[in-house]
């Protein structure tokens, strides 16, 4: 069964609040009676859907000491006292927080983690989900793709996060490796929500996963939407990405949870599927109307965006994403100048979708 092939909510914030309030009524003889749970930070999850929960970062930025690298959504599922997290976050505290919010604040113990891609701010965060998962009382899935990714890059990944924000907060953060792989058509179970997968292979990274709540609308897309940040395409292919996000706008989709928060509605996809396709789709003309002008690779100044230019990551990631496009679109271009002798300096075709 493929997700694209299942077919398409207002919020209703007080169904919502009383939903939770019911599941904090008990879990296992577990309540917020407990005397731990007064001593619990308490996370602002901002109702998404019914059962369906987000943590924002502060605000779209980069990874920097000030935010301890929560600079993507951790969201969470609960249903009938059981608890999926996406994407648990950037830290081992950062996942506590997460796991202790769901059983003080919603009485819900958690059966899933996933992994949507293996980057460290998404993924680093397992740690906090290890003990239950090696007694196996959760399981922590990804793609296999992305369990090799976290296999080859997380001891790098880790030690570049934490010389970035601090050995305090990452202090007793380790690599957990996923346990189950999750591939396109399985189901996910939380109470009685169900969550189908989707894989895709080589868009933001080598194997990033898509979770689809075909009843209320909800796509939770990982690292593939981002919103007023650039995107990262270090382990991406542009042409990939693209497609991706293409199928990705033919779901009905009222709520998108991935790098950013977006929702969509009167038939119109999230905005911010739009505004990551505007983005690559530029870097792809730009990279091809580069070669067409005779640019050389490294001169990544021959590509400028200034319409993303006030994006968070611009400085940091806009060149990089252009020498990454520029291996990829490479013989593209060189097919498209032999099939085509006679095109003027300057010409670009349309980005392919």
């Amino acid at each position: 069964m493929s997700v694209m092939k299942l077919p398409g909510s207002a919020l209703l914030a007080l169904c919502l609040w009383l939903g939770a309030c019911a599941n904090l009524a008990v879990n296992g003889g577990e309540t917020l009676a407990d005397t731990d749970c007064a001593s619990q930070e308490a996370i602002p999850w901002q109702p998404v859907a019914p059962s369906v929960w987000v943590w924002l970062p502060a605000a779209e930025v980069e990874v920097a000491q000030g935010n301890a690298g929560h600079v993507a959504p951790t969201a969470v599922v609960v249903d009938g006292g059981q608890a999926l997290v996406v994407d648990p976050g950037p830290s081992h505290r950062h996942g506590l927080r997460v796991r202790e919010s769901l059983r003080c604040q919603f009485g819900a113990r958690v059966t899933w983690v996933v992994n949507t891609h293996a980057h460290a701010e998404n993924v680093l965060a397992n740690s906090a989900f290890a003990d239950l998962q090696s007694t196996g009382q959760l399981r922590i899935g990804a793609s296999q793709a992305t369990r090799d990714g976290m296999t080859r890059r997380c001891p790098d990944c880790l030690a570049s996060l934490t010389r970035r924000v601090g050995e305090l907060a990452m202090e007793n953060t380790r690599i957990v490796l996923p346990d189950a792989t999750l591939e396109t058509g399985m189901v996910l179970r939380v109470g009685q929500r169900e969550l189908t997968v989707w894989a895709v292979e080589q868009g933001h990274t080598e194997g990033d996963l898509v979770l689809w709540d075909a009843l209320h609308g909800v796509l939770f897309a990982g690292g593939l939407v981002y919103g007023h940040r650039i995107p990262e395409l270090a382990q991406g292919q542009v042409d990939a990405w693209l497609a991706a996000l293409d199928r990705l706008a033919l779901l009905p989709v009222r709520e998108l949870i991935g790098a950013t928060w977006s929702r969509g509605g009167g038939g119109r996809p999230p905005p911010a599927i739009g505004s990551t396709r505007g983005y690559l789709g530029a870097l792809r003309s730009g990279v091809l109307r580069a070669m067409d002008q005779g640019a050389m690779a490294q001169d990544t100044s021959a590509v400028p965006l200034p319409g993303y230019s006030d994006w968070a990551g611009y400085v940091e990631r806009h060149g990089f994403n252009v020498l990454r496009a520029w291996r990829e679109l490479e013989p593209v271009w060189m097919e498209q100048d032999a099939a085509s002798p006679a095109r003027s300096p300057g010409s670009v075709q349309q980005p392919r979708r």
